[in-house]
């Protein structure tokens, strides 16, 4: 009777792997099998591409004794260098200073499940809450001030300022918001600073302004919107208006992205599990780390912050359950 179970378990999860690459579909030309089994497009590397210097700093984190971070869902840096850990433990927001020591936790059922999270110019927290549908803006004290959309209500292009799984936030100098709502719409949603509605853009698909999981955004100083279309394996590059005005593929899979002062960019690609430092003309510059659970590799690499000169950076992973350091201090 055991040996029959057994065999029936087998049988039940060969036929469930099966199952899961017809969903996936074919390769496509260029992809190959990843770390976690699923079709990966890695990205074309320059000759001797370097990692620039960049070191994993071990244990960096002060965690206090007991406490953990479920899936570290993406990482932020406020203008003091401290570092906020956004995840799917019991302590949604864990904060520490520079040198890792602990300062505090907040935001504590606040979220259904976590996703990114940024800082703005004036020092708020934006969370993106994925399942919630929603995104809270929280002041230093952890006080929410602004709510874009509404928890547990899905919205599309009829309800444009509700969101369908929201991925990431970002709030340009002047105050415009833009939020990569991509998991269950395909598009980029803008506000004003006052949280009003202006306009969306996007739709499925994978030409030019179409897209497959918006999941991270961002902006550089002369004020071009950089959409990570994880699933299309590129970078769309817009106007603050929504205009296509570039897009840059053969880089792997963005799932977040972090622009320096000296404007580099630095991508998390969670299916290749690497870290690729590019310009703003999408030239990579550098790579650092490989798959794997070992300190300076990646599992997921989820969201990426990097401070503004560009020096350290973090990657929160969601199947390691880690934030990781690397310095070239």
């Amino acid at each position: 009777m055991r040996r029959l179970l057994l065999g029936l378990l087998v049988i039940a999860s060969l036929c469930a792997l099966y199952a899961q690459r017809r969903e996936r579909g074919p390769l496509q030309p260029g992809q190959v099998i990843g770390a976690e089994g699923y079709p990966v497009t890695p990205p074309v590397l320059p000759p001797n591409v370097s990692t620039l210097g960049f070191k994993v700093v071990p244990n960096w984190d002060q965690l206090p004794t007991g406490w953990y971070y479920d899936e570290a869902s993406w990482v932020a840096i406020d203008a003091k260098g401290h570092v906020y850990v956004f995840n799917r433990g019991p302590h949604n927001i864990i904060e520490y200073e520079p040198n890792g020591k602990f300062v505090r936790s907040f935001g504590e059922g606040m979220f259904t499940r976590t996703h990114g999270a940024r800082f703005d110019p004036e020092g708020n927290l934006w969370g993106v809450d994925v399942n919630g549908h929603t995104i809270l803006k929280l002041d230093p004290q952890g006080r929410v001030k602004m709510v874009l959309g509404r928890k547990n209500t899905q919205g599309d292009n009829d309800n444009p300022a509700l969101f369908n799984r929201p991925a990431d936030a970002f709030v340009a100098p002047n105050g415009d918001i833009y939020v990569a709502d991509g998991y269950g719409n395909s598009r980029v949603v803008k506000f004003n600073k006052d949280g009003k509605f202006l306009k969306a853009w996007g739709k499925k698909g994978t030409g030019p302004g179409e897209f497959n999981l918006v999941h991270t955004v961002a902006m550089d100083k002369r004020g071009r919107v950089y959409v990570g279309d994880r699933e299309n394996y590129r970078i769309q590059i817009f106007d603050s208006e929504g205009n296509f005005l570039n897009q840059w593929t053969n880089i792997g899979s963005p799932w977040g992205i972090d622009i320096t002062t000296d404007q580099r960019i630095f991508m998390a690609d969670g299916h290749n599990n690497v870290v690729l430092i590019l310009n703003l003309e999408g030239q990579i510059l550098g790579k650092v780390g490989t798959p794997g659970k070992m300190p300076g590799e990646f599992i997921h690499s989820h969201g990426i912050a990097v401070t503004p000169d560009g020096k350290d950076f973090y990657v929160a992973e969601t199947v390691n359950w880690r934030v990781q350091k690397f310095t070239v201090r």
